[in-house]
């Protein structure tokens, strides 16, 4: 398993392994890792994750596994396999599904003699509002109280951590301690338009509130500078790192 150099993972959603090595090529440099979700692993497959892990560059797999638990069990030993550094599944699965992912993946990754790859439970998409959350998706209360539900469900059942929006970060971190790993999407840098995001933070703003990790996609590879746009992400983390020291 590939370490993430700084804690900004750039999401590689494009459709081929040429527009990702490219922003791998150009962002690389300056990227904690990068992200392949469902729009690059579906388009291309795995192929894209071991092309990236060619590049040296560490890979969060960002399937979201849900399904019966020898089934996630049995995806979870496939991407230990392709060389994912994060891998994640559903929270909503439950502990058993929860648990054979990451008895899984260690299985794999001791059999292989490697690093396991982190696993980490999905909680509520950063796209759901509170009205959607209560009317569609039909689970009654704050979002908060949910997440923080799942996220101790997820480490009692052994995972590494979870994925949640920014709002979310202060009560997880209160409820599962400082080493659980929280993966936080929906940033957007001051001046960002919020896209499809609903629940959103700026990355400095994040990372002061204890995320490990920072998922950013259009902000960075929709400007007209990249690399630019990449930098100032990072001058705002760093700058908001030492505003805590």
């Amino acid at each position: 398993m590939l370490s993430f150099k700084n804690p900004l993972i750039i999401a590689l959603d494009v459709d081929t392994i040429a527009q990702a090595e490219y922003f791998v090529d150009i962002l690389g440099p300056y990227a904690g890792g990068f992200k392949v979700g469902m729009q690059l692993y579906n388009s291309v497959g795995p192929g894209a994750v071991h092309r990236l892990r060619e590049k040296r560059a560490p890979v969060f797999v960002d399937l979201k596994l849900h399904d019966i638990p020898n089934t996630v069990a049995g995806a979870a030993r496939v991407l230990t396999r392709h060389g994912a550094s994060i891998l994640n599944v559903h929270a909503a699965g439950g502990a058993a599904m929860m648990a054979a992912a990451v008895n899984a993946s260690r299985d794999e990754a001791a059999r292989a003699g490697s690093k396991p790859p982190l696993v980490i439970a999905v909680t509520v998409l950063t796209s759901v509002s509170q009205d959607v959350f209560n009317k569609e998706i039909g689970i009654t209360g704050p979002i908060k109280e949910q997440v923080v539900k799942w996220a101790l469900l997820a480490k009692e059942a052994g995972l590494d951590g979870v994925v949640a929006s920014p709002l979310e970060i202060t009560p997880i971190r209160e409820a599962c301690g400082k080493d659980f790993v929280i993966i936080t999407p929906g940033v957007r840098p001051a001046g960002s338009a919020a896209n499809d995001q609903k629940r959103t933070m700026t990355p400095g703003e994040a990372v002061k509130l204890g995320a490990t990790y920072l998922v950013v996609g259009r902000p960075v590879t929709a400007a007209p500078d990249p690399v630019m746009a990449l930098r100032t992400i990072l001058d705002e983390i760093r700058l908001s790192s030492a505003s805590d020291n």
